[in-house]
């Protein structure tokens, strides 16, 4: 029998702490935007809708409109979007034992874009959500077929397979952007870059209980990612079938992956920064790192996007900021690492 571990007052003070971080964030979300509602009005007309007061102002009715139909689904798919960003990504770094793995090493980010140039550019009668998350598993399903060997599918084979992918995907967007109509170039380029203005109770209904599934499923697998994190040969020894949960996990990020974006377009470095930050607080153990980590990147997603839409009169797309913010943390990390081998 396994020996239960205690809960710390660290640990209770520390899940604590990310939660009253996640509800601030939330209600600075609800605030910030190009019609600005404070603190106390947003009360008001959540009391007002929730108890069904009757003779509202229309300046109520227009803040009702602002919240409901805008701004909570936006921080509804930027929380769900961040988290199963973050919980990919610490995932893949326990499975392949590589802490510079991001979800995007598996080809779905350059699937998805094939699919939603082809959307936009010749397909538009169709949802590009639909397009994109197909096209996303179907990269990864080559992946798989290609790296597979024997029943088995060798991590560097995997990886190799991903770059191969990706660069082909990634050419066909290429080609899409030549021939495609100047005017509908535009919004290519924009959904390349990651947002969420599309963000609406309809695409939340359509990816985000998917979304919950598969962390569930991750937050359930997290026990097995320590194994998993000391190879292959001692997974064997202590009677885990390696190569088949290392499939049962690609295939669920892969998944996650893929409805992230089809939902915002491609959104990098998250999956890479958030599980470091959160390494650094709580530690690698995976059991607490694989549920600490996916709540960090909900909350690193909400404020992202809050900025996205704050810090300038019209909106940054979302990507743009995250790889402002990866860049210089990836500069750090290889710092680090240097200093480490040198030591």
């Amino acid at each position: 029998m396994h020996a239960k571990k205690q809960v710390t007052a660290r640990d209770v003070f520390v899940w604590s702490l990310m939660l009253m971080l996640l509800l601030v964030s939330c209600l600075v979300s609800l605030s910030i935007g190009a019609y600005h509602i404070s603190v106390k009005d947003i009360f008001c007309t959540l009391f007002q809708s929730m108890f069904g007061v009757k003779d509202r102002t229309a300046f109520v009715t227009t803040m009702e409109t602002a919240l409901y139909e805008i701004r909570v689904p936006r921080i509804i798919l930027a929380i769900a979007v961040g988290m199963s960003l973050a919980g990919s990504g610490v995932s893949l770094q326990a499975l392949f034992r590589n802490p510079l793995i991001d979800p995007f090493i598996l080809g779905v980010s350059a699937g998805a874009a094939l699919g939603a140039a082809l959307s936009l550019a010749f397909l538009p009668h169709i949802p590009v959500q639909i397009v994109s998350f197909v096209c996303g598993l179907s990269a990864v399903t080559l992946v798989l077929f290609l790296a597979r060997s024997r029943r088995e599918v060798p991590v560097l084979s995997l990886i190799l397979a991903g770059i191969v992918v990706s660069s082909l995907f990634s050419a066909g967007v290429a080609v899409i952007q030549l021939m495609v109509d100047p005017y509908r170039l535009g919004s290519i380029i924009f959904w390349l870059m990651g947002s969420l203005t599309n963000a609406s109770w309809k695409v939340i209904v359509s990816v985000v209980p998917l979304m919950v599934f598969g962390l569930v499923l991750l937050h359930l697998m997290r026990w097995r990612l320590n194994i998993l994190s000391m190879g292959e040969e001692e997974a064997r020894a202590l009677g885990v079938n390696a190569s088949s949960y290392r499939t049962i996990i690609i295939v669920i990020v892969s998944l996650l992956t893929a409805l992230s974006v089809s939902a915002c377009g491609i959104i990098g470095w998250v999956g890479l920064m958030v599980p470091h930050m959160a390494r650094l607080i709580v530690g690698s153990e995976h059991k607490r790192l694989v549920p600490f980590t996916i709540l960090s990147g909900g909350i690193f997603m909400l404020w992202v996007d809050t900025l996205a839409r704050g810090l300038t009169d019209f909106e940054i797309p979302v990507g743009i900021i995250t790889s402002l913010c990866g860049a210089p943390f990836f500069m750090f990390l290889l710092k680090r690492s240097r200093e480490i081998w040198e030591s």
